[in-house]
């Protein structure tokens, strides 16, 4: 049983889609075609909660070639590719997805993943886990172990662990540094650039682009914007950050500041509250507004979408917001919701099969070990992100040196 938008043009545009991620994502083809023999997840139900792309879909398929019953949903209401999920759906997985579903719609996927009992979760924002934890409804499921993909995932599940709340282990997939290192700075700087391009075609050389946060995300999308001219400027809470920003070139303010100068802003710190009324009252004509954290709390959209004196779509995935009391103009990129994903298609496939390899392979370190971690978060084990590094120079056909017996000899000795 699956819910998506059906069509047998849109099935055969997603086995497309498909077909063309695996081509580009040799690491993670790779480490299926080692296991796939074995059949090591026979017998075996996953759930997953990811965004539903074409990248997503290797992951998944790869998990069915290893044996597993798959179940899957969105991570978001507005970042599934309906393609993606027909094709999926014909391939005999259980999928509960398709573009622009209200939050009531979005719940109740998640709800549906979960009645297949899976065994383990794979998880993107970690709303699954935690309907898995406080929704009396799944109390008793047999939960092996869990995956977490992002970063505000990783915050959530860090608060459940602090209550004593947590029932099973999660692994911290996204603090690998195969995974944040690469996806994060790299994928997300490229795609956040694609969608901002897709929703304003607007010329970025010269403009004063503002870029809160300077975490991994931040690093890659403040990068992404200089190389294609942009003057950038950081917003930060942490000194560190805000020291490393300086001392890469950025200017540095406080977003009561940066808002009156910035043309174009891009919020990527994961916290409520980041662009608030009085920032935005304070912008120029014309700014536009994007994020590309994983929640839609980090710009006031309510104030946008809900309380000014006019609104509409102008161009796919962009609202033009009048403000009710300057008649100001402001623009808004895919609800404020995940504008790499939402305006366009997310991060490209080489840098998703380094990370979709580490959830995988962290799977099947949960289902081998889970007796003995306990209800633990931990990070992915050391040799699986070795792992997949090694993988990854091989699939880019690079090569490096290796430490010489007298070499090693003398890294051991005092």
């Amino acid at each position: 049983m699956s819910k998506v938008k059906e069509g047998e043009h849109l099935v055969q545009q997603g086995r497309t889609s498909y077909e063309w991620a695996r081509s580009h994502m040799q690491i993670l083809d790779n480490t299926i075609g080692r296991l796939k023999d074995k059949k090591p997840l026979e017998g075996v139900t996953l759930g997953f909660c990811l965004h539903i792309t074409k990248e997503t879909s290797v992951l998944l398929m790869g998990a069915k070639e290893l044996g597993a019953t798959v179940a899957c949903c969105g991570g978001n209401p507005l970042t599934t590719q309906d393609d993606i999920a027909a094709f999926l759906a014909s391939e005999g997985i259980h999928t509960y997805a398709w573009n622009g579903q209200t939050p009531e719609e979005y719940d109740w996927c998640i709800e549906k993943v979960l009645e297949h009992k899976p065994s383990i979760l794979t998880d993107d924002g970690a709303d699954m886990n935690i309907k898995a934890h406080f929704d009396p409804r799944f109390a008793n499921l047999k939960i092996l172990g869990a995956t977490e993909e992002t970063t505000a995932g990783v915050n959530r599940i860090r608060a459940v662990k602090e209550q004593g709340k947590l029932r099973y282990p999660v692994i911290l997939v996204n603090e690998a540094h195969t995974k944040h290192l690469f996806d994060n700075r790299y994928g997300t700087g490229q795609s956040t650039i694609d969608g901002y391009l897709r929703a304003m075609n607007l010329l970025l050389a010269s403009k004063r682009v503002v870029v809160a946060g300077y975490g991994w995300v931040g690093k890659g999308v403040a990068a992404r914007c200089k190389g294609m001219g942009s003057r950038v400027i950081v917003t930060e809470v942490d000194p560190v950050r805000a020291l490393e920003a300086h001392m890469d070139g950025f200017d540095v303010e406080p977003m009561s500041q940066a808002c009156r100068r910035g043309q174009i802003f891009i919020t990527c710190t994961g916290m409520r509250d980041v662009i608030t009324r009085e920032h935005i009252e304070q912008m120029p004509n014309s700014a536009v507004l994007g994020n590309v954290g994983h929640f839609d709390v980090e710009i006031d959209t309510d104030y946008l979408l809900n309380q000014s004196a006019s609104v509409r779509e102008v161009r796919p995935n962009l609202d033009e917001c009048t403000l009710m009391d300057s008649k100001k103009k402001v623009y808004l990129i895919g609800k404020g919701r995940l504008a790499n994903l939402v305006a366009a298609e997310g991060h490209p496939p080489e840098v998703m099969a380094q990370s979709f390899s580490n959830q995988i392979l962290s799977i099947l370190y949960i289902l081998e070990n889970h007796k003995s971690m306990g209800t633990t978060i931990t990070d992915v084990p050391a040799d699986i992100d070795k792992q997949v590094a090694r993988d990854a120079l091989a699939a880019m056909d690079v090569q490096m040196d290796s430490l010489t017996p007298e070499q090693l000899k003398y890294s051991h000795s005092w």
